[in-house]
């Protein structure tokens, strides 16, 4: 069930506990660091891995953030920086939590796989509310390049946020907002 008023302070990066201690529905106020990465991002991660290669940044323990920031208005660290639909890095998704990947911020369902994956490995799924870019952005302290420059917005940046609103859409245990969330409405008629 979502409760808005009763919001929980988390920090970046999550350990296992408490990436375990999350359920779908709860609303966090999330602070620490994390990296944005997409598709292209995604792509090159995997492609990195399949071929014996280091990644450029560890992501053990890490929360990634499905975001290509909008460039920053003057005297800003970034732009606009909403989620982008999360399906898209399914396919990358198993391979990057089995490197250690705790978390992803993102939008929309996931695959079974991924889903299955998160369960095995004790990850979870955040939602960031589409639309709100603008707001997001002021959660954000700082912002600078980690790796792959050559992609422009697609870039993998390190973030360090301060209280950014996230709700669990899917928590380890595999328990999802998008199957119980309308549930739980259905009974409420």
């Amino acid at each position: 069930m979502l409760d808005l008023g009763n919001m929980r302070e988390i920090y970046l990066p999550l350990d296992a506990d408490g990436a375990k201690s999350l359920r779908a529905g709860d609303c966090v106020l999330a602070t620490g660091t994390l990296f944005s990465a997409r598709d292209a991002a995604h792509q090159r991660f995997c492609e990195t891995l399949r071929e014996g290669g280091k990644l450029p940044v560890d992501l053990k323990g890490q929360t990634v953030f499905y975001l290509g920031p909008s460039p920053a208005a003057p005297g800003r660290c970034i732009g606009a920086c909403g989620p982008t639909s999360s399906y898209r890095m399914d396919a990358y998704t198993p391979l990057l939590l089995r490197e250690g990947m705790r978390a992803m911020i993102g939008k929309g369902k996931r695959s079974s796989e991924v889903i299955r994956t998160m369960k095995e490995c004790g990850a979870v799924y955040f939602g960031a509310v589409g639309g709100a870019a603008a707001y997001l952005s002021t959660c954000v302290e700082s912002c600078e390049c980690a790796a792959y420059e050559d992609l422009g917005t697609e870039a993998v940046w390190r973030l360090r946020v301060c209280r950014m609103p996230l709700i669990v859409l899917i928590d380890s245990e595999g328990n999802n907002l998008y199957v119980s969330g309308p549930e739980e409405a259905r009974g409420m008629e």
